[in-house]
């Protein structure tokens, strides 16, 4: 394995300099930092983390708390995924890695409460990164109250060192109602995400927003609430084709559910979009490919995994101001289902 002398040699540059890249990255610069890690990696150097973190007393670790055990399905939305890899690249620019903590315990009370920060302490971490689940977990919410840097993806926190990243969910969801509006639809519906979710009752509120300001009347049956993923969009689909009086449009709050919708429209003999209009919310990559090419709401997910990421390592600076809360702005995607 190469040492450290041999890697500073290869790059033509000091000792010190490469210490700093993998210790305080911050202050070489960009273009001097990359050559050395890419240098690194073809002749084989490894920093020595158990050192680094003594000198430092920073183990460049960040946790991400995810509740993602084998009963929830969020581990392998395409969304997540691309969030992540954003994530874990921006993350590795700053010599800071990702460390993914265990899924919770069914066990209850104030030790359940506490298990991050035992995590936290354990491992010496630097800060979190928290992806929501949807259930409010209060041993999450406790994160943001404890003094540990972290930023949260679609949930919003409080605290001295806590901030979140999300995306104009509202406004997003308002200019796919528009579209339908404009395309001539009426009847326009809606296959929400679970409601207990912040981005999925943001989604909903732009939606009937714009249904309101366009005069056009939003029907109980109209709203049917999935949970993003293929198999509630089929089924939440086939609830409002059933209806006496179906919709001719729907707004799915997702691009799974917006999928699996236009599977159930196929399966009832209709077609997309001379029978039914769709437009979902997210562009995963499988939008644009399949037939006839899903028109949707696209978030900006490189965006969202870089922005967390800075966010967090402002906080680790120790950043003057607290770090405000970002919001991303979305974009519609028109494509042949509409």
């Amino acid at each position: 394995m190469a040492t450290i002398r041999e890697l500073a040699r290869h790059c033509g540059v000091s000792v010190a300099t490469v210490s700093r890249v993998f210790n305080t990255p911050e202050v070489v610069s960009q273009e001097t930092r990359q050559r050395i890690l890419d240098v690194a990696v073809q002749i084989g150097y490894l920093p020595n983390e158990s050192a680094r973190t003594l000198a430092t007393k920073k183990s460049h670790l960040v946790g991400l708390v995810w509740d993602t055990d084998h009963r929830r399905p969020g581990w392998r939305h395409p969304f997540l995924q691309e969030i992540l890899v954003a994530l874990k690249t921006a993350l590795s620019g700053h010599g800071l890695h990702l460390l993914m903590l265990a899924a919770a315990t069914d066990a209850a009370g104030p030790d359940a409460r506490q298990r991050y920060l035992r995590a936290v302490r354990r491992h010496n971490l630097d800060g979190l990164v928290i992806i929501d689940n949807g259930d409010r977990d209060p041993a999450v919410l406790d994160l943001a109250d404890a003094g540990v840097p972290c930023v949260a993806l679609d949930l919003r926190v409080d605290g001295p060192t806590a901030t979140y990243v999300t995306s104009d969910n509202a406004g997003g969801a308002a200019l796919a109602a528009r579209h339908l509006i404009e395309r001539g639809h009426r009847r326009i519906a809606t296959i929400t995400g679970p409601q207990r979710t912040w981005p999925a009752a943001e989604r909903l509120t732009g939606f009937r927003a714009a249904l309101a300001g366009a005069g056009l009347a939003l029907p109980e049956q109209y709203v049917v609430e999935g949970d993003f993923y293929l198999d509630g969009g089929h089924a939440g689909m086939r609830r409002l084709l059933a209806l006496a009086e179906p919709p001719t449009a729907v707004f799915a709050a997702g691009d799974e559910m917006a999928i699996g919708a236009m599977r159930a429209i196929a399966e009832a003999g209709l077609r997309v979009p001379d029978d039914v209009a769709v437009v979902g919310f997210d562009d995963i990559d499988v939008a644009a490919l399949i037939p006839p090419g899903l028109t949707t709401v696209a978030q900006d997910k490189a965006g969202f995994g870089t922005a967390a990421a800075e966010s967090l390592v402002a906080m680790l600076r120790g950043a003057d101001e607290p770090c405000e809360p970002t919001a991303l702005p979305t974009t519609l995607v028109v494509r042949g289902s509409t």
